[in-house]
């Protein structure tokens, strides 16, 4: 399997490698009020999915905001409802804390 994988990864390598080399030849890309970018086309391409990718993770930075604060007040709420190290008995298992209810905890949604 780790072969397998290593030849996978040579195979896309070496194909991205053939695609910049078939594609130097210059691009034009023109902007608003006549201004233009002249670059290889490969970096055209390489440029405008970097450009995507960066806008993919800015449009998803509130969620993330949001799924990291709701977890964080999940663990409160798992923290705050175990009981004191004191109150618990030596005979009682530590896999027997009972979780809090749902009614307790703040919808989760997502990944």
């Amino acid at each position: 399997m780790k072969y397998f994988l290593w030849l996978l990864k040579a195979a896309i390598f070496f194909t991205l490698f053939a695609f910049a080399l078939n594609n130097q030849q210059d691009a034009t890309v023109h902007f608003f009020f006549g201004m233009e970018w002249r670059a290889p086309l490969v970096l055209v391409v390489l440029a405008a999915f970097a450009l995507g990718l960066l806008a993919g993770m800015l449009v998803m930075v509130p969620r993330w905001w949001k799924h990291r604060s709701a977890a964080r007040r999940a663990e409160a709420l798992r923290v705050a409802s175990k009981p004191a190290p004191e109150a618990a008995t030596a005979a009682a298992p530590a896999a027997s804390v009972i979780p809090p209810s749902s009614a307790e905890m703040p919808p989760f949604h997502g990944i």
